[in-house]
Formats: C-alpha cells, sequence, structure tokens
C-alpha cells in the first residue's frame, strides 16, 4: 500500500467554447464560478478548484474512441446532497446517460455539451465496503432513484455544498497493462479493484481514486494536440515538490503536494 493519502486535485479541460461549456458546469453540475478571464475558468466549491476550463477555439475535438476522459467524477458529502441535485436535474430534464449503484457509491452520469463524462456521485460510509484480499468490491446495479431524491427531503439545490470535491477521475487508456505500470507503479496507487476491461487504483484505502479502462478506446495511440478533452489531472500527493508526468498516452499528470 502507498500510504501516501493521495488523492485527486483538479481537472483541466480544453474546450472550444469555454462560455457554453463554463455555463454548463455552472447550472447543471452545480460548480461555483471562481475566476474568469478571456481564455479560461476556474470552477469549484467553497473557493477551492475543482475544474479548469481552457480555451481553444481551433482545437479539434477530440473522438469517443481516443485516449483521455472517461469521465470527471464529483463526489457530494451525503446522499440528501444527490438527492437535491437529482430532483433538480429531473425537475429541469437535464439529459442523464446512466445512473448505477456501485455498492461502495451511488451514481449519475451525463456529459458536458462538447462529450466530456461527467459522473455526480455519493460515497456509502467505508464500514458498508467490502474489501477481501485488498480488492474493493464493485459492481454495477440498477440505482435506487426514488430512494435518494427521497432523501433530499426538504433540501433545495443551489449549488455544491462546501466539501464537493473530485472523488475521482475515470481514463480512456489503450491498454491495460501500460496504464497499470504507470498508475499503479509509476504513481504507486494501489490497485483496488478488476473489471473486465477496468482496472480502478486508489490510495488510503479509497475505492478508487483513478480508474482506467479500455471499453470505448482499446489500441488508441498517443493522444496528439492541440484536441479538446482532458489537458491534465492534478493529483496532491503530500511530500511531493512538484512534477509533470505524461502517461503512456500523452496525458498531463501534475503532481503537488497541496
Amino acid at each position: 500500500m502507498s500510504g501516501r493519502n493521495m488523492r485527486i486535485g483538479k481537472v483541466a479541460l480544453t474546450v472550444n467554447d469555454l462560455n457554453k461549456v463554463s455555463e454548463y458546469y455552472e447550472r447543471v453540475v452545480g460548480l461555483q464560478l471562481i475566476a474568469r478571464d478571456g481564455e479560461s475558468a476556474r470552477l469549484g466549491s467553497g473557493g477551492a478548484t475543482l475544474l479548469e476550463l481552457r480555451e481553444d477555439k481551433a482545437a479539434r475535438r477530440a473522438s469517443a474512441r481516443e485516449a483521455g476522459l472517461f469521465h470527471t467524477a464529483f463526489l457530494l458529502p451525503s446522499r440528501a446532497d444527490l438527492g437535491a441535485w437529482l430532483k433538480r436535474a429531473v425537475e429541469t430534464q437535464i439529459r442523464l446517460q446512466g445512473a448505477a449503484d456501485h455498492l461502495v457509491s451511488e451514481a449519475i452520469y451525463l456529459a458536458d455539451p462538447e462529450g466530456n463524462g461527467i459522473e455526480i456521485y455519493r460515497d456509502r460510509p467505508r464500514d458498508e465496503w467490502t474489501v477481501a484480499n485488498g480488492m474493493v468490491e464493485m459492481t454495477t446495479d440498477p440505482l435506487d432513484a426514488e430512494g435518494i431524491m427521497a432523501a433530499a427531503g426538504a433540501k433545495i439545490w443551489d449549488s455544491v455544498p462546501d466539501g464537493t470535491v473530485v472523488g475521482h477521475v475515470h481514463l480512456k487508456a489503450g491498454a491495460l497493462a501500460p496504464a497499470e505500470a504507470f498508475y499503479h507503479g509509476v504513481l504507486g496507487f494501489p490497485v483496488t479493484c478488476r473489471f473486465p476491461g477496468a482496472v480502478f487504483y486508489g490510495d488510503g484505502g479509497y475505492h478508487h481514486h483513478l480508474a482506467t479502462n479500455i471499453w470505448n478506446s482499446r489500441n488508441a495511440a498517443v493522444r496528439t494536440y492541440p484536441a479538446t478533452g482532458l489537458a491534465s489531472v492534478e493529483i496532491i500527493a503530500p511530500g511531493e515538490a512538484g512534477r509533470t508526468l505524461t502517461d503512456p498516452w500523452g496525458t498531463e499528470i501534475l503532481l503537488t503536494d497541496h
């Protein structure tokens, strides 16, 4: 086990239309605008940046089959928060792509206007997780949407509450072995779960901070830039002086200690 208590800091995306994408993350996801200039925007929760959008109108639109971002997963503090978000999504007819009960968490999936995947989720308490031989049991079961919305009670959704973080980032890879060699072997994230076509990595006993899959991207080549989609993932690793690495498909990984 790594024991460094690594976690995700912020995610940076390159977008063609900053106004349209930023508005979506504010209105639909509920992120708060922290700072904005002519070419970028920072959004987050309680003053902490979780997402940075960088506009490049000339960047080619990334293909769904190339390596890069599968989804950015925003972790809400409670089931009531997830219920309030879901009620608002239903009321405003937000287009969702899916929903699932993963045993360790309850999750809802959607995508921004440029196709970047998004997960909104809440964790179950750790004492409800099943861990055997160092592996966390996860699956994909139907979501109890009615129960989640009922858990909101009278809570009204306004924006993401303080304490919301990027819980994990799920990546599209060209192959699993080099992905594991990098995210486990180089970065030091323990492997926490294996699915057909996917590997999950989490530090400090967490179910996963990162995941890599080949469901849509098998044999994907190294990414070419400029392109829309994932620009970088920040990983907070206590004791790091600050390093920039690239994974086997050219995705930038920033290591920082804060």
